[in-house]
């Protein structure tokens, strides 16, 4: 049991949070993507808030279950998560060291927002984007389908090394 004088600070718990991977993409930790929302102490108790990448993602109770798991192995065992699903996850939340990770991984970072989003209703009279090919860096790719590997990805493929790939779409 942790009381105030022996238990860590919340930087350290941050820390910690920082080495858990996401199950679906493991370079990048659940702080990468800024699922992690609050970490604060609730009197004695530790509550971690995290928001899931979309209402119905199915690895959120993995991921709750990891933090768990990664913080009890801490010596955390008075604690809870929160599931907050507002204000909604984006991709504007992912850091710039995730971005770096997923693109090394071979993922196409989330294209950079714009201060004017787009409507929902937008994206059908619209240029489709342009996204860099994570191996070779060519912007002559192609959209092969809209869903990729996982709901929040896309497949494209790149027309220059002809290599196949995950782009993380914007959300």
């Amino acid at each position: 049991m942790t009381d105030s004088l022996t238990r860590p600070n919340l930087d350290q718990i941050r820390t910690w949070l920082d080495d858990v991977p996401d199950p679906e993409v493991p370079v990048v930790s659940v702080t990468d993507l800024g699922i992690v929302r609050d970490v604060r102490w609730d009197d004695d108790e530790l509550v971690v808030a995290i928001t899931p990448t979309y209402s119905g993602c199915p690895a959120t109770s993995v991921i709750a279950l990891d933090i768990e798991m990664a913080l009890r192995a801490k010596g955390l065992n008075n604690l809870r998560i929160e599931r907050r699903l507002s204000p909604p996850w984006t991709t504007d939340w992912i850091t710039q060291e995730g971005r770096q990770r997923l693109q090394a991984y071979g993922i196409a970072p989330p294209a950079e927002e714009k201060a004017d989003k787009p409507s929902p209703f937008d994206r059908f009279l619209r240029k489709p984007l342009t996204i860099a090919c994570p191996r070779c860096g060519s912007e002559n790719t192609a959209r092969i389908s809209e869903f990729g590997s996982t709901p929040c990805k896309a497949q494209y493929q790149c027309r220059a090394c002809l290599e196949p790939f995950d782009y993380f779409k914007c959300i």
